[in-house]
Order: C-alpha cells, then structure tokens, then sequence
C-alpha cells in the first residue's frame, strides 16, 4: 500500500500563531513554498477554498509556474460555478500543468460562510447538489460523445462540450471531505480519496469502516486521507515544550483579537472536539491543544515528537488504512523545508520496512 504527502499551501504567509502580511497575494512566498515542497517531496499541496481569499485555480496556476511535478489539490465548493464550466476550468488546470490536477470537493459545513458567496440551500440539499454536481464533473470528463444532456434537480443542459479533456485519464483524482452521514454517503459514490481531520485510531477505525461499507455498495474502494499538524523536535520533551509554546501564541493572539472559539457545525469539529474532551494527549501523541483553543475550526490536531516517533504514530495510521497524509505546520515555510528534509523520507522508509516484513 503506497503513500502520499500533501501540504497545504496559501496566498500568503499566516497561522494560528502567524498574523498575515497587509499584501493578499505573495507571490515570493507562493513560489518558495510551492518548491519547497516539491524539493522535499511532497506529492501534492491543497490550494484551500475562502470566501474571502483569492481563486483557487489561479494561485494554483501561479504556484505551478515554478515546479515541474508538485501536484495541486484544490478545494472547490460546487454550487458557485457551473459545473460544466468548472469541468472544463479543471481539466484545462490539468492540461496546464501537465497532468498535476486534482479536486478537493467540499459541499460547505457554516450555513454563514457558504452565504457569504450567496449560497441559501439547507446542508442536506447542498450534498444532494454535490452527487449531482460531481456525477456532471465525470460525465463531461469522460464520456465519449462530443457533448453531454442532463437534466437534474439542480442543473438543466444541452449539449455541454466534452472536448477539453483531462490529461489524467479516464479524469482528474477526486478528493473528498465531511463526516456527516449525508457526506460519507457521496463520498463513498464519488471519492477516490475520503479526506479526514487528524482524528484519534479508534474514530479512524470506526469513521472509515463506515465508509467502506458505503463504497462496497457501489462495488468501489475508497482510499482515506488524514489530515494532521505534525510538531517535530530533537527530543521528545522539546516537541512537547514546542507544543506548549505553541498553545500560549494561539491563546495570546486569540485574546488579542477578541476572538473565542465557536460551537462547531459541521460534523469534522465535532468529531475533533469529543476526541479533545478526553484529553489534550491521545494516542501518546495526538495533541488536541489547538483544536480546543480554536473550537476545530479547520485541521488543528497535531502529532508530537521527534521525526522518528511521529513517523512511527503515522505507520500507526497507515496500518489502518490511511493512504494519504495532508500535513502543514503552524510555521508553514519553515515546517514544510521540516518535513521534507526529517519526516516524509523517514516515513516513507518505515512504511516500506513494514511492508517488507510483512510480506516475508
């Protein structure tokens, strides 16, 4: 079973503990983090989606400009761009970059944020909007004909083109996210990859048997991403310290914004936040410290220790199942050249050790 690393890249340098620049678009950072990753060799980097940040397909597009095989995950919300016009939008990003596409689809857990781009629909409909929407996505990608009909619930056409295609055949990889019932029913439909925040083993087990279960219905296998904030050390209790010194300029730039965590609504911050009531240490190295701070609000649970112990805790995961590891710092730059150089060669070593054994 093979791995993959992705990290996450931004339009601009910021964190928990980072304030952003006053410039919107950093092109130097864009670029020094894009071949960073590249030359530590990460697979792919996530180009996350905001309402208040810039296109995703173009910061994608520019990164891409300055690396040759770094892939670039971009997260989309459907809804806001019309799938036959989104279809083409990727796979021209595919023919772009040579083969290095792929989608994150995210249907929209805040009924606020999704409003913030106009979107009214209740979250049960906006996962029903997604089946369709993604089943357009494939059609359109890969049937052969010239162009394609649908009539749906949500979108009615005739005579979509076809004929900008993916250089990835038979499309682009599919990533999904959301643990919600109604997520992990579409994801199990339609997902290459189901997409998990930095859970305990046991929600991993549990959330992920599910998942397959769904996608045997379909007589389809589901790989399985986790997402997590690796704190890495020479020493054990130096990453523990750094982990604690982390976990005090969350609190101090938190109060001095004025903000306070909030109660969670989409079933990944919940996930997160039960996991973090039965302690801030899980698993002997999940830190649930950030997420407690900052209500879950996006992939805040981290493993800590030295490379060797984190790499260890992520052969754990990967045991279970997990193909896929999303992992960013909460000092991006500098965690990204971090990994690349002391965790990824070291995990992928270990993951291929394992397997070696097992199949003498």
């Amino acid at each position: 079973m093979t791995v993959e690393f992705i990290g996450m890249i931004h339009h601009r340098e910021a964190s928990e503990i980072m304030a952003p620049p006053p410039v919107i678009m950093d092109r130097g950072y864009i670029r020094d983090f894009a071949q960073a990753a590249e030359t530590g060799g990460f697979d792919k980097v996530l180009v996350g989606y905001y309402s208040d940040g810039p296109d995703g397909f173009l910061l994608a597009a520019a990164a891409a400009a300055h690396t040759e095989k770094l892939g670039f995950l971009v997260a989309h919300r459907p809804g806001f761009v019309a799938p036959t016009l989104a279809a083409r939008k990727f796979a021209t990003l595919d023919q772009i970059t040579g083969g290095r596409a792929a989608i994150h689809v995210i249907s929209g857990g805040d009924d606020v944020d999704q409003f913030r781009d106009g979107d009214t629909l209740a979250k049960e409909d906006r996962y029903a909007r997604t089946d369709e929407y993604v089943s357009i996505l494939k059609r359109i990608w890969t049937e052969p004909g010239p162009t394609v009909d649908h009539e749906g619930r949500f979108y009615h056409f005739s005579g979509a083109s076809t004929a900008q295609r993916c250089v990835q055949q038979p499309r682009i990889p599919i990533y999904f996210g959301g643990a919600s019932n109604a997520a992990i029913a579409v994801s199990a439909k339609h997902a290459d990859v189901y997409a998990l925040w930095g859970e305990t083993q046991e929600q991993v087990r549990e959330i992920t048997g599910r998942v397959r279960a769904e996608a045997a219905k379909y007589d389809r296998t589901v790989r399985v991403s986790l997402s997590l904030r690796p704190i890495l050390a020479p020493t054990e209790d130096e990453a523990w310290a750094q982990a604690e010194s982390i976990k005090q300029r969350i609190i101090e730039r938190r109060a001095a914004l004025g903000l306070s965590p909030r109660n969670p609504v989409n079933e990944g911050s919940k996930r997160l936040l039960a996991a973090a009531a039965k302690g801030e240490r899980l698993d002997k190295r999940l830190w649930t410290g950030a997420a407690l701070l900052t209500g879950a609000s996006g992939n805040s649970t981290s493993l800590v220790g030295t490379p060797r112990q984190v790499a260890e805790s992520l052969c754990e995961y990967h045991d279970l199942g997990v193909t896929t590891f999303l992992i960013r710092g909460f000092n991006p730059l500098v965690d990204n050249v971090a990994y690349g150089r002391d965790l990824l060669p070291l995990t992928r070593q270990l993951i291929a050790e394992r397997a070696a054994a097992r199949a003498a």
